[in-house]
């Protein structure tokens, strides 16, 4: 099932808008290939406001943050859906600017290796002008921006969502004198990955803070061994136990009528895994031969994540018995076909 994607966006940089009474946005000025038109931080009620995913720490950008409360306000919490840099650079200074406490699952899980066998090699699918084109677009990025991927620093000084999750998936509540958060734990992205319900945005609807666990502009990226398709599915049915309005990624523009749009994702996530078995039953392939057949229509400044993805795939494909690497290995750089 094709997945309908909407990229119409306007990030009016370092203005606050308001989204609904109890929601603002402001959004950072660091949009590329990853983040879209960039990071996106809500501040939720009013009085004492939580802030999620504050963004890249950049102090025009911090600025806006505060410049977004209003006389008498102050920043009391700080949420974070995940540990990506483009979320989390910023926390440690805007705690210190507010005194704001910060929320999280935990510390980011493992990461990919370091081993330059371990990285995908597209050269014999990108041409040198094109890769030295991109070589070049990345060099002129300004060194906070280059601060994507994983962020290994963060510890939240309140962790949340471990609770056993309820009817509704629910494993865990924040609240404030003007507001109530549900935590829901929504691991696939990362392990550590958490939406956020806000239960009435001041007009009696719910909004669900959704991270890159759920966005519109784009399907999220599964990164192993952190990032697992498995639990990337189940955290999607998990969002379907609940019944919201309307979902605010960090990047791009809202979701409204979200249901029919996580199942979307769903079937899309299933089309791909045939689609790989499709192609591993006409032979042995590598995650770099797979991915220019299936994103042959995708910037290939993503094929890397793209990769990622794929890989995931071919792991929970492996854990199904339906395929493997060769000599039984699972790496991402095996020739892979099925068993």
């Amino acid at each position: 099932m094709a997945i309908t994607h909407n990229r119409d966006f306007e990030p009016h940089y370092g203005k606050c808008v308001w989204v609904a009474p109890a929601i603002r946005r402001v959004v950072a000025q660091n949009p590329n290939a990853f983040t879209f038109t960039g990071t996106g931080v809500y501040l939720i009620g009013t009085g004492d406001v939580a802030v999620v995913d504050p963004g890249p720490s950049l102090p025009v950008h911090l600025d806006a943050i505060e410049a977004c409360l209003l006389p008498g306000e102050t920043i009391t919490h700080i949420l974070v859906t995940h540990t990506h840099t483009d979320h989390t650079a910023a926390v440690p200074d805007l705690a210190t600017r507010t005194g704001a406490h910060t929320y999280g699952f935990g510390p980011h899980g493992p990461v990919s290796s370091d081993d330059p066998l371990e990285r995908l090699d597209f050269s014999d699918h990108i041409s040198p002008e094109e890769d030295a084109a991109f070589a070049a677009e990345w060099a002129d990025l300004p060194e906070e921006l280059k601060r994507e991927g994983p962020d290994t620093t963060f510890v939240p000084e309140v962790v949340v969502g471990h609770e056993p999750a309820d009817s509704k998936g629910v494993s865990g509540l924040l609240t404030a004198a003007n507001w109530t958060v549900q935590v829901i734990h929504t691991p696939g992205h990362t392990s550590n990955h958490l939406c956020f319900r806000l239960l009435n945005d001041g007009t009696g609807k719910s909004a669900l803070f959704t991270g890159d666990h759920v966005m519109g502009w784009a399907t999220s990226v599964i990164s192993p061994p952190d990032g697992d398709l498995f639990a990337y599915l189940a955290s999607l049915e998990r969002l379907l136990l609940g019944s919201d309005d309307y979902y605010l990624p960090t990047h791009g523009p809202v979701i409204d009528d979200p249901a029919p749009y996580v199942r979307s994702i769903i079937d899309h996530r299933n089309d791909r895994t045939e689609q790989i078995v499709d192609l591993l039953a006409g032979g042995t392939h590598r995650v770099v031969d797979l991915v220019p057949q299936m994103y042959a229509d995708v910037d290939k400044r993503l094929w890397r994540a793209a990769g990622n993805s794929v890989y995931a795939h071919l792991l929970a494909l492996a854990k199904e018995g339906r395929a493997e690497g060769a000599n039984g290995t699972t790496a991402i750089t095996a020739s892979w076909h099925l068993t």
